[in-house]
Protein backbone atom coordinates (compact mmCIF):
# COMPACT_ATOMS: atom_id res chain seq x y z
CA UNK A 1 0.00 0.00 0.00
CA UNK A 2 1.30 3.17 -1.15
CA UNK A 3 0.65 4.52 2.42
CA UNK A 4 1.17 8.94 1.53
CA UNK A 5 -1.01 8.08 -1.30
CA UNK A 6 -3.71 6.68 0.79
CA UNK A 7 -3.45 9.18 3.15
CA UNK A 8 -4.06 11.86 0.52
CA UNK A 9 -6.97 10.12 -0.68
CA UNK A 10 -8.87 9.88 2.82
CA UNK A 11 -8.29 13.61 3.15
CA UNK A 12 -9.53 14.35 -0.65
CA UNK A 13 -12.36 11.43 -1.06
CA UNK A 14 -13.70 10.92 2.30
CA UNK A 15 -13.60 13.44 4.66
CA UNK A 16 -13.88 16.95 2.20
CA UNK A 17 -16.70 15.64 0.66
CA UNK A 18 -18.38 14.59 3.82
CA UNK A 19 -17.70 18.16 5.32
CA UNK A 20 -14.51 18.27 6.93
CA UNK A 21 -12.72 21.30 5.20
CA UNK A 22 -11.13 22.88 8.27
CA UNK A 23 -7.03 23.03 7.15
CA UNK A 24 -5.48 23.05 10.03
CA UNK A 25 -7.41 20.13 11.23
CA UNK A 26 -6.77 18.01 8.14
CA UNK A 27 -3.08 18.78 8.32
CA UNK A 28 -3.38 17.44 12.00
CA UNK A 29 -4.96 14.58 10.76
CA UNK A 30 -2.36 14.22 7.80
CA UNK A 31 0.72 14.52 10.25
CA UNK A 32 -0.18 11.87 12.93
CA UNK A 33 0.68 8.60 11.18
CA UNK A 34 -2.95 6.77 11.12
CA UNK A 35 -1.17 3.40 10.17
CA UNK A 36 0.74 3.07 13.42
CA UNK A 37 -2.36 2.83 15.88
CA UNK A 38 -4.10 0.03 13.59
CA UNK A 39 -3.93 -3.04 14.81
CA UNK A 40 -1.77 -5.00 12.48
CA UNK A 41 -4.36 -7.27 11.15
CA UNK A 42 -6.21 -4.37 9.70
CA UNK A 43 -2.89 -2.27 8.73
CA UNK A 44 -4.08 -2.45 4.83
CA UNK A 45 -7.49 -0.88 6.00
CA UNK A 46 -5.77 1.67 7.77
CA UNK A 47 -7.67 4.68 5.53
CA UNK A 48 -10.79 3.07 4.63
CA UNK A 49 -13.90 4.11 5.28
CA UNK A 50 -14.62 2.40 8.14
CA UNK A 51 -14.12 2.02 11.82
CA UNK A 52 -11.41 -0.44 12.54
CA UNK A 53 -12.06 -2.57 15.86
CA UNK A 54 -9.40 -2.70 18.74
CA UNK A 55 -11.02 -4.71 21.07
CA UNK A 56 -14.21 -6.65 20.98
CA UNK A 57 -15.60 -3.14 22.78
CA UNK A 58 -13.95 -0.57 21.06
CA UNK A 59 -13.72 0.82 17.48
CA UNK A 60 -11.45 3.64 15.95
CA UNK A 61 -13.67 6.59 14.29
CA UNK A 62 -13.65 6.84 11.03
CA UNK A 63 -11.12 9.26 8.89
CA UNK A 64 -14.48 11.24 7.77
CA UNK A 65 -16.00 11.20 11.03
CA UNK A 66 -13.00 12.64 12.77
CA UNK A 67 -12.35 14.75 10.16
CA UNK A 68 -16.42 16.16 10.35
CA UNK A 69 -16.03 16.25 14.05
CA UNK A 70 -13.37 18.88 14.19
CA UNK A 71 -14.43 20.67 11.92
CA UNK A 72 -17.45 21.19 13.44
CA UNK A 73 -15.45 22.18 16.79
CA UNK A 74 -13.01 24.41 15.15
CA UNK A 75 -10.42 23.81 18.32
CA UNK A 76 -7.86 27.02 18.78
CA UNK A 77 -3.81 26.52 20.15
CA UNK A 78 -5.07 28.41 23.47
CA UNK A 79 -8.04 25.32 24.56
CA UNK A 80 -7.95 22.79 26.48
CA UNK A 81 -9.32 19.59 25.62
CA UNK A 82 -11.35 16.74 27.03
CA UNK A 83 -11.37 13.56 25.32
CA UNK A 84 -13.80 10.49 26.34
CA UNK A 85 -12.35 6.92 24.78
CA UNK A 86 -8.81 7.52 24.42
CA UNK A 87 -9.11 4.17 22.05
CA UNK A 88 -5.80 3.54 19.61
CA UNK A 89 -4.77 7.13 20.60
CA UNK A 90 -5.07 8.63 16.86
CA UNK A 91 -7.85 10.92 17.89
CA UNK A 92 -5.56 12.12 20.94
CA UNK A 93 -2.51 12.53 19.06
CA UNK A 94 -4.52 14.85 16.34
CA UNK A 95 -5.96 16.87 19.13
CA UNK A 96 -2.77 17.80 20.67
CA UNK A 97 -1.59 19.68 17.58
CA UNK A 98 -5.02 21.48 17.63
CA UNK A 99 -4.99 23.12 21.47
CA UNK A 100 -3.05 23.53 24.34
CA UNK A 101 -3.38 20.15 26.08
CA UNK A 102 -5.52 17.28 26.20
CA UNK A 103 -6.58 14.97 29.04
CA UNK A 104 -8.13 11.64 27.43
CA UNK A 105 -10.12 9.08 29.40
CA UNK A 106 -9.96 5.54 29.24
CA UNK A 107 -12.14 2.46 30.73
CA UNK A 108 -9.83 0.00 29.20
CA UNK A 109 -6.12 0.22 30.72
CA UNK A 110 -4.53 -1.97 27.95
CA UNK A 111 -5.58 0.74 25.42
CA UNK A 112 -4.74 3.42 27.70
CA UNK A 113 -1.19 2.56 28.02
CA UNK A 114 -0.76 1.88 24.77
CA UNK A 115 -1.96 4.65 22.98
CA UNK A 116 0.32 6.57 25.85
CA UNK A 117 3.58 4.99 24.32
CA UNK A 118 2.81 5.46 20.57
CA UNK A 119 2.07 9.32 21.69
CA UNK A 120 5.54 8.87 23.33
CA UNK A 121 7.09 7.60 20.36
CA UNK A 122 6.26 10.52 18.78
CA UNK A 123 7.47 12.72 21.06
CA UNK A 124 4.41 14.33 22.05
CA UNK A 125 4.16 15.86 25.26
CA UNK A 126 1.02 17.52 26.05
CA UNK A 127 -1.52 14.73 26.78
CA UNK A 128 -2.09 13.56 30.27
CA UNK A 129 -3.44 10.20 30.34
CA UNK A 130 -6.31 8.58 33.10
CA UNK A 131 -7.54 5.23 33.40
CA UNK A 132 -11.78 5.40 34.27
CA UNK A 133 -15.24 5.14 33.61
CA UNK A 134 -16.83 8.49 32.25
CA UNK A 135 -20.18 6.67 31.99
CA UNK A 136 -20.15 7.31 35.98
CA UNK A 137 -19.25 11.06 35.40
CA UNK A 138 -15.55 12.63 35.51
CA UNK A 139 -15.93 13.13 39.17
CA UNK A 140 -12.88 16.34 39.07
CA UNK A 141 -15.39 19.27 39.75
CA UNK A 142 -12.32 21.56 39.81
CA UNK A 143 -11.82 20.53 35.84
CA UNK A 144 -13.45 22.84 33.17
CA UNK A 145 -12.92 22.14 29.44
CA UNK A 146 -13.03 24.30 26.22
CA UNK A 147 -13.65 21.13 24.30
CA UNK A 148 -15.44 17.95 25.10
CA UNK A 149 -15.05 15.22 22.22
CA UNK A 150 -17.00 11.65 22.80
CA UNK A 151 -15.99 9.28 21.08
CA UNK A 152 -18.70 6.70 21.52
CA UNK A 153 -22.50 7.27 21.80
CA UNK A 154 -24.94 7.94 24.33
CA UNK A 155 -28.19 7.35 24.84
CA UNK A 156 -28.80 10.91 26.21
CA UNK A 157 -26.40 13.64 27.11
CA UNK A 158 -26.34 14.63 30.85
CA UNK A 159 -25.86 18.24 33.08
CA UNK A 160 -22.50 15.71 33.78
CA UNK A 161 -21.09 17.03 30.93
CA UNK A 162 -22.82 19.67 30.30
CA UNK A 163 -20.65 21.33 33.25
CA UNK A 164 -17.69 20.35 32.44
CA UNK A 165 -17.53 23.24 30.36
CA UNK A 166 -15.90 26.65 30.44
CA UNK A 167 -18.86 29.37 29.09
CA UNK A 168 -17.73 29.42 24.85
CA UNK A 169 -16.50 25.76 25.01
CA UNK A 170 -17.89 22.88 23.00
CA UNK A 171 -19.19 19.33 22.99
CA UNK A 172 -19.66 16.56 20.32
CA UNK A 173 -21.42 13.73 21.19
CA UNK A 174 -23.55 11.06 19.42
CA UNK A 175 -27.11 10.67 21.07
CA UNK A 176 -29.34 8.41 20.65
CA UNK A 177 -30.11 4.97 20.42
CA UNK A 178 -30.13 1.75 17.95
CA UNK A 179 -30.65 3.49 14.54
CA UNK A 180 -31.76 6.43 15.50
CA UNK A 181 -28.82 8.20 16.49
CA UNK A 182 -27.28 12.00 15.84
CA UNK A 183 -23.86 13.70 15.90
CA UNK A 184 -24.38 17.18 17.58
CA UNK A 185 -22.48 20.10 18.83
CA UNK A 186 -23.40 21.96 22.02
CA UNK A 187 -22.49 24.87 23.34
CA UNK A 188 -22.11 26.49 26.50
CA UNK A 189 -23.49 30.26 25.66
CA UNK A 190 -23.43 31.32 29.41
CA UNK A 191 -23.23 29.81 32.97
CA UNK A 192 -27.09 28.16 32.38
CA UNK A 193 -27.44 28.59 28.62
CA UNK A 194 -26.56 25.56 26.12
CA UNK A 195 -27.22 25.83 22.07
CA UNK A 196 -27.51 22.40 20.16
CA UNK A 197 -26.48 21.89 16.49
CA UNK A 198 -27.70 18.18 15.08
CA UNK A 199 -24.62 17.73 12.43
CA UNK A 200 -25.44 14.36 10.90
CA UNK A 201 -27.13 11.08 11.71
CA UNK A 202 -24.54 8.27 12.42
CA UNK A 203 -24.08 5.08 14.12
CA UNK A 204 -21.74 4.01 17.05
CA UNK A 205 -21.45 1.79 19.86
CA UNK A 206 -22.99 2.37 22.79
CA UNK A 207 -20.45 3.56 26.12
CA UNK A 208 -18.83 1.14 28.09
CA UNK A 209 -21.29 1.27 31.37
CA UNK A 210 -24.62 2.74 29.69
CA UNK A 211 -25.62 -0.33 27.86
CA UNK A 212 -28.51 -0.95 29.90
CA UNK A 213 -29.62 2.64 29.59
CA UNK A 214 -29.36 2.40 25.93
CA UNK A 215 -32.06 -0.36 25.92
CA UNK A 216 -34.56 1.78 27.09
CA UNK A 217 -36.33 5.15 25.24
CA UNK A 218 -35.95 8.37 26.09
Amino acid sequence: MDISQARKNAIDNQIRPWGGLDYIANNALRDIPREDFVPDNYKNLAFADIEIPLTDKAKMLSPKVEGRLLDALHIRKNETVLEVGTGSGYLTAVLSKLCQSVTSIEIDETLSNSAQQKLKELDIKNVSFEVGDASKGWQRSTDFYDVVVISTSVPKITGRFFHLLNVGGRIFVVEGTGKAMSAKIITRLSEHKWETKSLFETQLDVMQGLETAAKFKF
